[in-house]
């Protein structure tokens, strides 16, 4: 992966630009006057990550960038800061002041929606298994500035992590995370849901695992939390008891930890 910019930056964001390549052990290239073209062609690199002012980019030729944006997670956290309900958090049974670990963080949309209900009290865990993906997050994260001063605060509480979930999981104690969430890439996509296609050849599209399961079980405290199609069999291949919400073709699987 190659870190740049876009044409003219000023200083702050090559040094923006220069810290995540040095954090991430990745290469940062000065932009000049190439084109993302020209750089893949120089370089060799094709997954491009390019700091602007006003935004993080990831670009892979041929393929639609993604910028790092909360999208429908905005939308859907103006909504919990008026007091209305969420379905996911409701699911996972959250209070403020939980700690949460997000197994799967994507582009962070439901990390930010656990850190807004959870407040300044809570510590929200985002881990992301592909490099690219961490790298946009991690900088998004700490510079996306929206319309609300809570949900800009709640993103600059998120700690993202780059790992691959079991790993992580096996390294922590028993009983040391109050909510432990996974939202996998579905075994069958739907059809509709354009905004995840980008995702895709980053994401890891591996099956949960069985053992990655009773890892969050063993970590979990209150909740352990899988977001999944609806009626799809892996609610029940992995032990989670499905929530069916009428028409809805999301569904939130659940197992309660008897403390």
């Amino acid at each position: 992966m190659i870190i740049t910019t876009g044409f003219d930056p000023i200083p702050e964001i090559v040094q923006r630009a220069r810290a995540l390549a040095e954090h991430t052990g990745t290469k940062f290239i000065p932009r000049g006057k190439l084109s993302v073209r020209r750089l893949v062609e120089r370089y060799g690199d094709e997954d491009i990550l390019v700091i602007l002012q006003e935004a993080v980019r990831l670009i892979t030729p041929g393929t639609p960038p993604m910028e790092f944006h909360p999208s429908m997670g905005f939308v859907r956290a103006k909504r919990i800061l008026k007091g209305e309900p969420d379905a996911m958090l409701e699911a996972a049974r959250m209070e403020p002041g939980d700690s949460v670990l997000d197994c799967t963080a994507g582009l962070g949309s439901d990390s930010l929606l656990f850190a807004v209900l959870g407040g300044e009290g809570s510590a929200v865990t985002a881990l992301e298994s592909s490099l690219p993906l961490y790298a946009l997050l991690s900088e998004g994260m700490k510079h996306y500035t929206s319309g609300q001063v809570k949900v800009n605060e709640a993103l600059r509480r998120i700690r993202v992590v780059h790992s691959e979930h079991l790993e992580y999981l096996r390294g922590l104690p028993d009983k040391s995370v109050d909510i432990v969430y996974f939202d996998p890439m579905f075994r069958v996509p739907l059809m509709d849901s354009s905004a995840i296609s980008p995702l895709r050849q980053f994401a890891n599209t591996a099956a949960l695992s069985e053992e990655t399961v009773a890892e969050a079980r063993r970590v979990a405290r209150k909740t352990v939390l899988l977001k999944e199609k609806a009626l799809s069999g892996e609610f029940n291949r992995l032990g989670f008891t499905e929530l069916l919400r009428g028409s809805a073709k999301i569904s939130y699987g659940v197992i309660h930890i008897d403390n």
